[in-house]
């Protein structure tokens, strides 16, 4: 597979490595972004290790700095494994 972006999700290196431990994210029953995103939506993003995944994971939870400060992100971050 070609990958022609650098920032793909996925390292080109690494694409084959199987990845059992992952995290799931939804929005809350209340979330307005719902009406456009749909009341099924979810992402999943996997990872080949459980540390890899934890490191992303805290990550994702953390309150970036290119939000504004009126921003309040209400995104639902779960870990799962497969």
């Amino acid at each position: 597979m070609d990958y022609c972006h650098p920032h793909n999700l996925v390292d080109p290196s690494a694409a084959n490595q199987e990845r059992r431990f992952g995290i799931r994210v939804t929005l809350p029953p209340a979330d307005t972004l719902r009406n456009v995103l749909g009341d099924d939506w979810e992402r999943l993003h996997w990872y080949p290790s459980e540390d890899e995944r934890d490191r992303a994971f805290d990550d994702m939870a953390a309150r970036h700095g290119y939000y504004r400060t009126t921003d309040s992100p209400t995104q639902i971050l779960e870990k799962i494994v497969r």
